[in-house]
């Protein structure tokens, strides 16, 4: 893990969905910048993988975003135990691929659950502790390339992150009178398991190989290759940071050029 420059010293920060892939990243990102760090997941084994390597400023909880009663406690719990809670990367998040007339009701209300409810569920928690503390706090939500676009194969997943987009920007023009910060990023083909799984789906869906998708992400990305989660975790410290003090409602693609607005 690379040190940082301090960015996030003495924050406390939550992180969902922090097992594995874009989360994992942010969860080592926050710590290689001096937070303080909740690693959550519904994988409480995998959370607890990633607690334990990166040590001492780190404690693992399993977290069922789309629970509520589950978010209030582990929210309480991780800021019982930190001192306070500064800082949320709500990254939780699924996907599946399919045509919209084979879409399945539960393909679409389980997207939804995880991607924008789960959204919702978490920043709720984390707004409420900020305002009970008096705390500034920053929060980061996940969205996608697909939040900003919608995408063939991809509706139900792009909706609930088009979903997550309009939702940080409505919360904060709520909480910016508090001294609250919500933004999010925005990222593309972004190389984790996850997209090893919809390389497949893609490939079958479409009759090509899960290589040739691949290629067609690189060339579709003007920076010349796939990104890597830890080139979204970058552009997270930024914006839980006070050096993006003045950024609030934003959301920032994080896509190695593919979408430019």
């Amino acid at each position: 893990m690379n040190q940082g420059r301090g960015l996030l010293a003495g924050r406390r920060a939550l992180v969902t969905g922090a097992a594995t892939g874009i989360g994992r990243a942010i969860a080592e990102a926050f710590v290689s910048e001096g937070a303080r760090v909740a690693v959550t997941d519904i994988g409480l084994d995998g959370a607890r993988d990633v607690a334990e390597r990166l040590g001492g400023g780190t404690r693992a909880y399993r977290l069922d975003v789309t629970d509520a009663a589950e978010t209030a406690e582990v929210f309480r719990s991780a800021a019982d135990w930190m001192g306070g809670l500064d800082l949320l990367a709500a990254n939780a998040g699924i996907s599946t691929m399919n045509a919209v007339v084979d879409l399945t009701e539960e393909e679409w209300d389980s997207n939804m659950a995880v991607n924008a409810k789960g959204v919702f569920l978490s920043n709720r928690e984390a707004v409420r502790h900020f305002l009970a503390a008096g705390e500034k706090g920053a929060i980061v939500n996940t969205a996608s390339l697909a939040g900003k676009i919608g995408a063939p194969l991809l509706a139900h997943y792009a909706a609930s992150k088009f979903a997550v987009v309009g939702f940080t920007q409505s919360l904060a023009r709520e909480v910016g009178e508090h001294g609250i910060r919500v933004n999010a990023v925005c990222p593309g083909y972004v190389r984790t398991s996850m997209q090893d799984r919809e390389l497949v789906w893609e490939g079958k869906l479409r009759g090509m190989t899960p290589g040739a998708v691949r290629d067609e992400y690189v060339a579709a990305t003007p920076l010349g290759r796939l990104e890597e989660p830890e080139d979204v975790a970058a552009i997270v410290v930024f914006l839980a940071s006070d050096l993006s003090g003045f950024l609030t409602g934003e959301a920032i693609n994080a896509s190695g050029g593919v979408l430019m607005d």
